[in-house]
């Protein structure tokens, strides 16, 4: 094929490897604006559930992932033997706790725990006095839905139950195993209205679409970078078409 004193020469080596990708990475492109198109729809979706009044809990949930980012509600009693602390939770420079209790919920056999919040580390360590309400009281929050860390080491039930009051991760499936006790699939974090005293100031962990823009934008690129090449690779001048031979 030629473009006035310019052809392009077909190299099958630099084809085979220059514009065989490049529908890969402009594939991988447009999958990355989907993702990012996904997770529009979730800010959307966990903005209109975040408006909503507080649900009130008490019945079985059947779908724990309709409940993320809503306002939630729950009247009962606390339930200081099941009281955990949560290591190594940062709050600004500080190293502390969270304190997480079981919430018996009135007029129901449910439980549901709630993060009550931040308590610091004394100097040897340990967590200052985290006490619990021994009344009835209305507690109010967002959902959350603990998950494992990325690593874990010695996760299973067994090692949670020698885990003792000081658990270094939290996930619901552990706390059933550990304790015994049956919650509800969903933790409280517990408002900074609410009465208790500890600090609480839970981040706003929306999803987030612009990763997956600069991934897209980095997979067009690699795709232009490949047709470039390819390019470079394969024209030639009138020049040149006798060493083409």
């Amino acid at each position: 094929m030629r473009f006035g004193d310019v052809k392009i020469r077909l190299r099958w080596v630099p084809t085979l490897l220059l514009m065989l990708p490049i529908p890969l990475f402009v594939a991988l492109g447009v999958w990355q604006l989907d993702r990012a198109e996904q997770k529009r729809e979730q800010v959307r979706v966990f903005g209109e559930r975040a408006a909503l009044p507080p649900l009130d809990l008490g019945d079985p949930i059947k779908d724990p992932e309709a409940l993320r980012f809503r306002k939630l509600r729950a009247r009962g009693t606390f339930e200081a033997g099941g009281q955990i602390l949560i290591e190594n939770r940062r709050q600004g420079s500080r190293i502390g706790f969270h304190v997480i209790t079981p919430l018996h919920i009135s007029g129901s056999d449910s439980r549901v725990l709630v993060n009550r919040g931040w308590i610091a580390a004394d100097n040897d360590g340990d967590p200052v006095a985290a006490p619990v309400p021994a009344v009835e009281i209305t507690v109010t929050g967002e959902a959350h839905l603990p998950s494992a860390p990325a690593l874990v080491l010695h996760g299973n039930p067994e090692a949670a139950k020698d885990w003792g009051r000081r658990w270094p991760y939290l996930t619901l499936d552990l706390y059933r195993a550990a304790t015994g006790t049956q919650v509800l699939p969903v933790v409280i974090l517990q408002h900074p209205d609410d009465a208790g005293g500890f600090l609480r100031s839970w981040p706003q962990e929306m999803p987030k679409e612009g990763m997956h823009i600069g991934y897209a934008i980095q997979w067009f690129a690699f795709a232009l970078i490949a047709l470039v090449l390819w390019l470079r690779l394969s024209l030639v001048r009138g020049a040149d078409r006798s060493q083409c031979h």
